[in-house]
């Protein structure tokens, strides 16, 4: 079968979750292996795989860690010249995407970004994502050279397909330009026991009907309640209210995941572009023409205020 090249998003050596489900789609396409860059790649050999890594090519080159992008378009560009695979794929997001631009271009092949599903096609992989800021599904295919598709967090669910992966260490010669810009301190980002916005299963976002930082706090207790991650629009965030990090939108953070539960948000089209692929959507507004529910699967008109307590209380009590 081909050879579908997977780019392992991991911190030091833990897999995260968007690889796992890369590495399931690459198995419908045909044999997956992964491209490991950083020198924990015995940490992530087990995980990679358990989900069905045939092959993990290793780059353990200090150039990864020490510069941006570059040296990782580099080594994709490299390893896909000698092993000649049918797709790349790369998780979606402000670096996937901007690597999976750059290997294109070397490449001189087609580029899919932010893609919801992927199939084999007759011609190659075939792939579901939204356009026109989520206004239009449409599918598509790569017509010259080796796609490179980026894909969305929670596009599918990962399926264990177990594998002993052969290491193949790379030696990746790298350009002049890749050390145009050396990073020279990295400061940890504050951790909570939330999961990640891009990938979590469940979001709770709060807008402007939420009416002030310190109401957030109820959207937060949802989030817990439910165990999932807080978001916020784009009105809420520019009010101050919720940091950046966390607006859902076409300017922000695009997530699909499979509860999205939005309070006091009208619905504007910019932030439909970044949640409307949410498998489930909940509307929680009190007006009753807000434009969010012609989206919302679901939808409740009423105080958010009066409406999220109940909300908790009721999951509490069905779990106790």
């Amino acid at each position: 079968m081909a050879e579908i090249l997977v780019l392992v998003d991991h911190t030091d050596g833990v897999v995260r979750k968007p690889t796992l489900e890369l590495l399931t789609l690459a198995c419908r396409l045909g044999d997956p292996s992964a491209v490991f860059l950083g020198p924990d790649a015995g940490a992530a050999t087990e995980t990679l795989g358990r989900f069905g890594a045939r092959r993990i090519y290793v780059v353990d080159a200090p150039e990864v860690d020490e510069y941006l992008v570059t040296p990782t378009v580099d080594a994709l560009t490299q390893i896909a010249g000698r092993t000649g695979p049918a797709a790349i794929l790369l998780p979606s997001g402000p670096d996937g995407n901007e690597i999976a631009a750059r290997v294109a271009l070397r490449l001189d092949s087609g580029l899919i970004t932010d893609a919801v599903d992927i199939i084999a096609g007759p011609g190659g992989p075939v792939t579901e994502q939204s356009a026109f800021a989520a206004t239009h599904q449409v599918t598509a295919h790569v017509t010259r050279g080796v796609p490179v598709i980026t894909v969305k967090p929670n596009a599918t669910a990962p399926e264990a397909a177990p594998a002993e992966p052969v290491i193949d260490k790379q030696d990746i010669v790298f350009a002049p330009a890749s050390a145009g810009v050396r990073i020279l301190s990295r400061t940890r980002r504050e951790r909570s026991d939330r999961p990640e916005l891009p990938e979590a299963d469940i979001v709770v976002s709060g807008g402007r009907g939420v009416n002030g930082a310190e109401n957030f706090a109820l959207v937060e207790r949802v989030a817990d309640a439910l165990g999932g991650a807080v978001g916020a629009s784009r009105a809420a965030v520019d009010a101050g209210w919720y940091p950046h990090s966390h607006q859902v939108g076409q300017t922000g953070t695009q997530v699909s995941p499979q509860l999205y539960l939005a309070a006091g948000i009208s619905g504007a089209i910019q932030h439909r572009a970044g949640m409307q692929t949410s498998r489930t959507i909940v509307a929680v507004n009190k007006d009753p023409d807000a434009p969010i529910f012609e989206l919302a699967d679901h939808g409740v008109v009423g105080d958010l205020f009066a409406v999220l307590p109940q909300l908790v209380d009721e999951i509490e009590r069905r779990r106790s």
